[in-house]
């Protein structure tokens, strides 16, 4: 699958910004031209909230993050990338002339896509001498979380460019899905407006506020979409009939004058300050930035439900991240901050995101075991229990874990965990896991584990084999030199 080598971004707003942290924490290098003066504040405050969200996401090893750069002119940004993401305003003429320039600098052979919100691809080719080679690719904010891509080609538009720019995707961990002919807004955009139009009509009636309107959407039908959709959640709505039932059941409905969807509002001073009023009222003082760290954190929290959904296979957009997950441990997993078998294995880095503490601030217990079986499963790619292993159908299972509570891990907290090998023998594997605060090298928590080799299919142990075993032992062998651990083979409520 090819992937992108280097990308440039024309333009670091608020979608610009979203394309520049998706493709640099995908370890892409990253050129940006936006002659906003304050840019590359803009850029870093969005680059320093996708890292935060990142976090929280997800444990697989992200590669080293791309290196960014912002250029003097156009030109020089988009020189040697071979995807070109334009994000200038929703101006035809502007985005026309951006475009031709790009167009005029770029490699023969780089992609450009533009995160254009409707307007059509071929319209954007007007001006280009390669045309071909241009597309929309229609992002949803945030790009960095939300990993679905419309991808639309326009009149001159290759099929070679289509598929090329569906393939770059997935390794970055987004989904392209292509629209099948050009349309203005395309299909979000178009489902969004009705849904908009329609609010717009409720606040201007007072039928409810905007906060009540926001709560009916996300306490009910947003929470069925985030994992279904439209269709799929209508069909079981049909009960066991399925959706033709649901469509003779509810189509008569479209003929009732409900909805004001062919009568558009008049989005006049009086309607402004009154949602603007209201706006201001639901947001709570709370700031763009912070309303977006809120944000961020939900969407990892759904994101990480549909994850564990369909018996662990993942759902949706969960399904996605399972998948793009695993190419990071297939590609990443094997390496350790620092390998020298002589000492403790430090295996693990990260810090105590907002999704792991409880109300007082501090890592939840159930997030200690977390971390320490993140640890045991890096311990376990080291000696070649990666992925490929696992679905081959053999794998180590924690038959029993004891763990102790030095100190207390808080929100933010940088940490990092070791792993010594105890023993091993053909079947069993006995760890010890410690648990540090990075700044000051504080031991905040230990765990003991017991691991068996398993053959997963016959549900039975076996013996592990022979290039396992040996890669283990070695590092269990350097290990015994070292004194014993405070705390192995310790019990729960024996005194200190």
């Amino acid at each position: 699958m090819t992937r992108i080598s280097k990308a440039a971004c024309i333009g670091g707003g608020v979608i610009g910004g979203g394309w520049i942290a998706r493709f640099l924490l995908a370890g892409i290098d990253v050129d940006v031209f936006d002659p906003h003066p304050e840019a590359g504040r803009i850029v870093g405050e969005v680059i320093a909230n996708a890292e935060r969200a990142y976090a929280m996401l997800t444990g697989a090893p992200l590669p080293p993050r791309g290196r960014l750069s912002f250029t003097k002119t156009l030109a020089e940004a988009v020189a040697d990338a071979d995807w070109i993401q334009e994000s200038v305003p929703e101006r035809l003429d502007l985005k026309r002339r951006v475009l031709a320039e790009i167009d005029a600098a770029a490699r023969p052979d780089a992609l450009i896509g533009s995160s254009t919100s409707g307007l059509l691809p071929t319209d954007l080719q007007r001006d280009m001498k390669h045309p071909e080679r241009l597309f929309v690719a229609h992002p949803y904010n945030p790009v960095y979380l939300l990993p679905l891509v419309e991808i639309v080609g326009g009149e001159k538009t290759s099929a070679a460019t289509i598929q090329a720019a569906m393939q770059r995707l997935v390794p970055i961990g987004m989904k392209g899905v292509h629209i099948a002919k050009e349309i203005e807004a395309f299909v979000g955009d178009r489902l969004l407006e009705a849904l908009w139009r329609e609010a717009l009509w409720l606040i201007h009636d007072d039928i409810c506020t905007v906060e009540t309107l926001d709560d009916v959407i996300r306490y009910s039908f947003g929470l069925r979409w985030a994992q279904m959709g439209l269709f799929q959640t209508y069909r079981i709505a049909g009960g066991e009939a399925g959706m033709r039932h649901f469509l003779a059941q509810f189509g008569p409905c479209l003929a009732w004058p409900w909805t004001k969807l062919t009568d558009v509002v008049d989005l006049d001073d009086a309607l402004i300050e009154k949602i603007g009023r209201q706006s201001d009222e639901q947001a709570a003082g709370l700031s763009i930035r912070e309303l977006e760290r809120i944000r961020d954190e939900n969407l990892v929290g759904t994101l990480q439900a549909l994850k564990g959904g369909d018996g662990g296979k993942g759902w949706g957009a969960g399904k996605l991240l399972k998948e793009f997950e695993q190419s990071l441990w297939a590609e990443g997993g094997g390496a350790t901050a620092s390998f020298d078998p002589s000492k403790p294995l430090r295996l693990i880095e990260t810090k105590v995101s907002p999704a792991w503490v409880d109300y007082n601030g501090h890592m939840t217990e159930h997030r200690y075991l977390q971390v320490f079986g993140d640890t045991s499963d890096a311990l376990l790619r080291l000696i070649g229990v990666d992925l490929a292993y696992v679905e081959a159908g053999q794998s180590y299972y924690t038959v029993e874990t004891h763990i102790r509570h030095l100190g207390e891990a808080k929100l933010g907290q940088a940490i990092h965990t070791t792993c010594r090998i105890l023993s091993v023998d053909e079947k069993r594997l006995h760890l010890f896991h410690t648990l540090y605060d990075t700044a000051t090298n504080e031991a905040l928590a230990t765990a003991e584990h017991m691991l068996l080799h398993v053959d997963s299919k016959a549900g039975r142990t076996v013996p592990a084999p022979a290039a396992v075993l040996d890669k283990t032992k070695a590092i269990a062998n350097a290990h015994a030199a070292l004194a014993l651990p405070e705390g192995v083979g310790r019990h729960v409520g024996q005194k200190r």
